[in-house]
């Protein structure tokens, strides 16, 4: 199976490349040097050249603040939305499966209630959330072979995440304030390639959702684990939203994703999260896995 990989730098972008690898597939990673995918033009020529038989679209504007800025808002939707509507014209046209991914951000994040994968009750409160739920109605509305996955909280081994924050900050202060009152749950990128090269393999097209599994949590929970699997003495103190301040972008309250319809269709659920932050701490070099 040949499949093209866009964001092949990004945190998923590698682990989906490294994965497909792993299974004899043929993975051909890009990133914006090699296909500029807000210009048609690039993906067209990408796709002559590759003939992909299936996508993995990992590239997008991730940094949630900085998308909030006017300069930058014609950017973030010419990336999360015209980008991924560009690839989605070129699956169609060549008929390859493409695989989207997506965001709790899709989501108003009120309530407690877990979204469920079909839910169209949508209510992005961010331009980041807007330009991807743009992004999924454009995959919805072109293909018929498509996956939407939408995560939450992501960690990988490339670029920045929350978990290198947290270690950096837990090296230097005896202790750290962490809202308490956004719940979810977070994605391990290299569990998530897993699923991805799973889907990638099956014809179970529609949207879904994809975490570790291990129950929902804080970010206040997170950041105690990530410091007593490390074995940092820091303590963490929890605040509301309201408490922390006032960032650029409303972040979701709720980011509760029901994942339910993963083994409905046959999917292997990913690890707990606690075991995927125990295996990341090894990868980083931060412990050797013992408690």
């Amino acid at each position: 199976m040949k499949v093209l990989v866009t964001g092949v730098r990004g945190q998923l972008g590698h682990d989906v490349v490294n994965e497909l690898n792993k299974r004899g597939h043929e993975a051909v990673g890009v990133d914006i040097e090699e296909m500029d995918i807000t210009d048609a033009e690039s993906v067209k020529r990408t796709f002559a050249e590759v003939n992909p038989q299936v996508v993995v679209h990992c590239a997008a504007w991730t940094a949630v603040d900085a998308a909030e800025d006017p300069e930058n808002v014609p950017k973030v939707y010419a990336i999360n939305a015209g980008g991924t509507k560009n690839i989605a014209d070129e699956c169609k046209k060549s008929g390859s499966k493409m695989i989207y991914i997506s965001t709790d951000y899709v989501f108003d994040g009120q309530g407690t209630e877990p979204w469920k994968a079909d839910c169209k009750d949508y209510g992005p409160l961010s331009v980041y959330g807007k330009s991807k739920l743009e992004g999924e109605l454009a995959v919805s509305g072109t293909l018929e072979k498509y996956f939407i996955v939408r995560i939450a909280w992501a960690f990988g081994l490339n670029g920045k995440n929350f978990i290198k924050t947290m270690l950096n900050v837990g090296k230097t202060h005896d202790s750290v304030r962490v809202v308490c009152d956004q719940i979810g749950t977070p994605t391990y990128t290299y569990d998530l390639a897993r699923l991805l090269v799973d889907m990638a393999e099956s014809d179970k097209y529609g949207y879904y959702h994809a975490t570790n599994e291990g129950g929902y949590i804080s970010w206040y929970e997170f950041t105690k684990e990530i410091f007593r699997q490390a074995g940092y003495a820091a303590e963490v103190v929890p605040v509301t939203t309201a408490e922390y301040g006032i960032s650029k972008a409303a972040r979701p309250f709720n980011s509760r994703l029901d994942k339910s319809k993963l083994t409905e269709n046959g999917f292997r659920p990913l690890p707990e999260w606690k075991d995927a932050l125990k295996r990341y701490l090894i990868a980083l070099g931060v412990t050797n896995g013992t408690d």
